[in-house]
């Protein structure tokens, strides 16, 4: 009797899908977010333990599982420890950062400039922070010796920087015309200015001795391959601030939706708005760009997924954008080095696998509302 009883009770239960559909169908889309982020959260951490476990070393499971718990550093040996500390878990901390990264300047750029295609690898911003940062590889040593000197190896993300940052403003200036900005000319002007970056990306790789072109072959598919813990000093603080931004951004970001006249007369700083937003973009974007060379499609496909659960709200919006984004580039780290083991793909490769049809499919999908 007992036993049935708890059945029942187990019956009445609403299930975690059922809770889902509840929601959805009753359009509580703050609580759905609100939800939506909490498994997000227990899915970040999942995948960044998983992260950790996975390589073609075969470190003690168990006692990396001892040590995310906290337990004495004697559980592991002193090679799981190297293996552990030095290489997957600086990898596993980049992955997320630079996936957060990527999955906010997307809506961040989607939402200033009101399309969903916006994204700092589609409109030429990632190939400008990467030509930034070739620029001081190749002509470091002699024309920028003095920028090494005093920003030591905070130097190359804030080449990076730099570059992302002139790309976007020269972008945002070319597509905005009497305060309106046409998404045709944004998307075309985004791809003559990646191109053009690339361009002259590839006269510096020709000018490259054997040493530099072997740091340059980074650059090429993106990878994290070279993670470590000074890569996440240099870049780290730039991205953690740009994250930290970006919230503060969301009202306007939501009241821009409407137009920037309606944004403004809702007591909108519109233009201090946009300011913020673009050196946030920059930032996260040339920071990234600059430890783990191009990777691209996060920003589309992680925004519009989210888009379609929890809705526009860019309250909501951010935060899930940064847990997934940098799930989602933990977990195609992960396929990148177990597909070929021992051996390892750019990430990527993987990235454009997954992102060039889902671009295809946003694209065909709005562009009756798109004008193109």
């Amino acid at each position: 009797m007992p036993h049935s009883e708890a059945m029942e009770g187990a019956m009445r239960a609403p299930s975690f899908a059922a809770r889902i559909a509840r929601e959805w169908r009753g359009g509580n889309r703050a609580g759905l977010a609100r939800l939506v982020i909490g498994v997000l959260v227990v899915l970040a951490a999942a995948t960044f333990a998983t992260s950790i476990m996975t390589g073609a070393a075969d470190a003690s499971l168990a006692n990396v599982f001892r040590w995310l718990a906290g337990e004495a550093d004697e559980a592991l040996s002193a090679r799981d420890r190297i293996i552990i500390l030095d290489i997957r878990l600086p990898r596993a901390v980049l992955g997320m950062l630079v996936g957060a990264s990527l999955a906010v300047s997307g809506v961040v750029m989607q939402g200033l400039f009101r399309n969903p295609l916006a994204d700092p690898g589609l409109v030429g911003v990632s190939a400008g922070a990467s030509l930034g940062a070739v620029l001081l590889i190749v002509l470091g040593g002699a024309a920028f010796a003095p920028l090494f000197a005093l920003f030591g190896f905070y130097a190359l993300p804030l080449g990076a920087f730099l570059g992302g940052l002139a790309t976007t403003l020269l972008l945002y200036r070319i597509a905005t015309r009497g305060g309106q900005t046409s998404v045709a000319t944004m998307l075309l002007a985004g791809i003559a200015l990646g191109a053009l970056a690339g361009a002259v990306t590839g006269v510096l790789v020709f000018l490259a001795d054997d040493q530099q072109l072997r740091d340059l072959t980074f650059w090429g598919l993106g990878s994290l391959a070279g993670a470590n813990w000074t890569k996440i000093a240099s870049a780290g603080p730039i991205i953690l601030l740009s994250l930290a931004v970006v919230p503060f951004l969301a009202r306007g970001l939501n009241a821009i939706t409407l137009g920037e006249a309606a944004a403004f007369h809702m007591g909108i700083p519109v233009q201090r708005l946009k300011n913020i937003a673009i050196f946030s973009v920059a930032g996260a974007t040339g920071a990234s760009a600059a430890v783990s060379g191009g990777i691209g499609f996060v920003g589309i496909i992680v925004p519009h997924l989210l888009r379609l659960v929890i809705g526009p709200d860019h309250r909501y919006l951010l935060p899930a954008s940064a847990l997934l984004g940098g799930t989602m580039l933990i977990f195609a780290d992960i396929l990148a080095r177990t597909i070929v083991s021992p051996a390892e793909l750019p990430i990527g490769i993987i990235t454009a696998f997954v992102g060039a049809p889902f671009f295809l499919w946003v694209l065909l999908r709005g562009r009756s509302n798109m004008g193109l």
